[in-house]
Parts: C-alpha cells; sequence; structure tokens
C-alpha cells in the first residue's frame, strides 16, 4: 500500500517563512475548492491533512462565520490553533470561539455541535508540544507573530 506523500511534504514547506505570504492566495484558493466541491472539501484535505470546519456566530453582530482550520487529533477531540498565519493579531474567528464556548463543526462531510474549551495553564503547554510535533510550522508563526501567545482551543463533541 502507498501512503500519500503529501502531508510530509506540506509539513515541510510549512517550515518555511514565505509560506506565510502566500495566506491570501491559499485563502482564496480554499473558498473556490469549498466551494466546487459543495463543501466536502478544502485545500488540507487535498494535501492530505486534518481539517475541520467551524461555525460560531460572531460576538458583535450575531451572524455565523465558517473558517476551516487545520486541527490536531486530540483522542476524541480537536485542538486547533490561532496562530493566524503569524500575524502579531489574534484571528477574528478565535475570539468569535472564545465568546460562543459552543460551536458547529464539519469533519468528512458530517456535521456536530462542539463544546469549546481554551487551554490554558498547564494543559496549555502539552498541548502545545503536541501542536507543534504534528505541525512544525508553527514555531516558526510563533516567531514570526513577536512571541505573541497563540490561542489554543479543545472541540469536544457534544
Amino acid at each position: 500500500m502507498v501512503s500519500n506523500p503529501l502531508p510530509a511534504l506540506a509539513r515541510r514547506i510549512a517550515q518555511k517563512r514565505w509560506v506565510m505570504r502566500t495566506a491570501p492566495v491559499v485563502l482564496r484558493l480554499e473558498r473556490f475548492v469549498r466551494r466546487v466541491s459543495r463543501g466536502r472539501y478544502g485545500v488540507l484535505d487535498l494535501a492530505g491533512l486534518p481539517s475541520i470546519e467551524i461555525t460560531v456566530p460572531g460576538r458583535k453582530t450575531g451572524i455565523a462565520r465558517t473558517t476551516s482550520l487545520l486541527y490536531v487529533p486530540r483522542g476524541d477531540d480537536f485542538l486547533i490553533v490561532g496562530s493566524n498565519w503569524g500575524s502579531p493579531k489574534h484571528p477574528v474567528w478565535s475570539a468569535n470561539l472564545r465568546a460562543a464556548g459552543t460551536a458547529t463543526a464539519r469533519l468528512e462531510g458530517e456535521q456536530f455541535e462542539v463544546t469549546v474549551t481554551e487551554v490554558t495553564d498547564m494543559d496549555r503547554k502539552r498541548a502545545w508540544d503536541l501542536v507543534v510535533e504534528f505541525w512544525p510550522g508553527y514555531e516558526m508563526e510563533y516567531e514570526l507573530s513577536g512571541g505573541r501567545t497563540f490561542r489554543i482551543f479543545e472541540l469536544r463533541r457534544s
């Protein structure tokens, strides 16, 4: 059985600083792929990486917003990181998720509710080590952000 070489390649490429400058293109490509596949696939899926769509209401507007994110499996739960491509600012979705406490997730065509817990204190160090082991590019993104502490969330099926 031949394994997919794309996840390993994506992990190597994601550790290159120039990749962070491609964010606008990747995000447009993500929307396009999601639209033509009727939500079944995104860029991460095509690269063989775990992708989850999170829908959460805006904390100010209440309008539901959907974001596709890389996730790190932790048992039956999912860890997501607010790296924002190494930007010094937190991603808007992370503030919305923090305020909501629950969200709707879509994974491999299945939609379900999740409870959201921001990972803090002692568990944060263990979670950070796990996400960096899974996706080494987070270390570079951390440096690019100027040392901003990325928000890490655990999503658990309700």
